[in-house]
């Protein structure tokens, strides 16, 4: 009985590899193809996800022809922005000659006039949130990376910008700067608006940087910058995209509230907020003054919002995917 199973040893024994490295092979291959599911299988999660958002699906359409309308404006408006027909003065909203949103007492069309301020709203809003964006990431990465008195001194100047009356700084800041150029605008708005996406950004450092994988990183010899940007950055991008799209709309807002104002974009260049308060005087008889840009202006904030909320919703690992 002894012999026959040594004899049968061998033929159930499993083939010893050949190469000493094999298995090393064998195992980073089998990782990265995990890995490459995973982001996948994650990827494709996040669109269905964003996907059966209608109301984010709507707002991308209306959101894209409102951004191809203001780009190509000369070719979209029927008229010029100033362009002057003393015939056609004071004429309600109406598809003859092309009126769609009325025209003024002065015979300047309407549509044209929202169609060109749109490009203005949405050059000021992409800016705040390109600029607030850049700045805030970084500022809440190192903070929230070193902690220590570097934290500190970042949260410190973090907590004096939140506590500053928003609108007196940008009213004082828009009468010293000059607020007619709607570069000067998204930069005097970013400087304000990045806090909030700072102290996000340094809550989603601190609790990353105990990560396995980042202290991995650190003993293979990995620089700061790399394991900042390389391997703690992409994970913190869901709450840093959602943001930058929330900051969109708010800064589309404050624009057209400083333009009602005065201290925002000034004539001749459109934006919204000055053709609310250029209709304002009017408003009892011409009520289309009034009511046509700030249904855009409400139109693109929505539209923003709504865009918004479907990307929290497909980047939140918590929300359960319903069949």
């Amino acid at each position: 009985m002894t012999d026959d199973l040594r004899a049968r040893a061998p033929e159930t024994a499993a083939p010893a590899p050949r190469g000493g490295d094999a298995p090393s092979a064998v195992l980073p291959a089998e990782e990265a193809g995990h890995a490459e599911i995973l982001a996948r299988s994650q990827w494709q999660l996040f669109r269905r996800k964003f996907l059966r958002h209608k109301a984010a699906m709507v707002s991308i359409v209306v959101l894209t022809a409102i951004v191809l309308a203001a780009i190509f404006a000369e070719q979209v408006a029927p008229y010029g922005f100033n362009e002057i027909n003393v015939l056609d003065r004071g004429i309600r909203p109406t598809v003859e000659n092309q009126h769609f949103f009325g025209t003024d007492r002065l015979g300047r069309d309407y549509f044209s006039r929202v169609v060109f301020g749109m490009r203005t709203s949405l050059l000021v809003g992409g800016l705040v949130a390109l600029l607030s964006t850049a700045v805030g990431t970084v500022i809440g990465a190192i903070a929230g990376f070193y902690r220590g008195w570097v934290d500190a001194i970042l949260m410190r100047m973090t907590d004096l910008v939140l506590i500053l009356p928003g609108l007196a700084v940008l009213l004082v800041a828009a009468a010293l700067l000059g607020g007619g150029d709607p570069i000067k605008v998204g930069f005097i708005l970013a400087g304000l608006i990045w806090v909030q996406l700072a102290r996000i950004v340094r809550g989603t450092f601190l609790s990353l940087r105990e990560k396995e994988y980042i202290e991995a990183a650190r003993a293979s010899g990995a620089g700061d910058l790399r394991i900042m940007f390389r391997h703690m950055l992409p994970n913190s991008m869901g709450p840093i995209i959602v943001n930058a799209t929330l900051v969109v709309a708010t800064a589309i807002l404050i624009e057209a509230t400083l333009s009602f104002l005065g201290f925002g974009v000034q004539p001749p260049r459109p934006a919204l907020g000055a053709l609310i308060n250029d209709g304002r005087s009017a408003m009892t008889t011409d009520w289309w003054l009034v009511v046509m840009p700030g249904l855009t202006l409400v139109a693109i904030c929505l539209c923003v919002n709504f865009i918004g909320d479907g990307l929290r919703d497909a980047l939140d690992p918590t929300q359960q995917e319903t069949v």
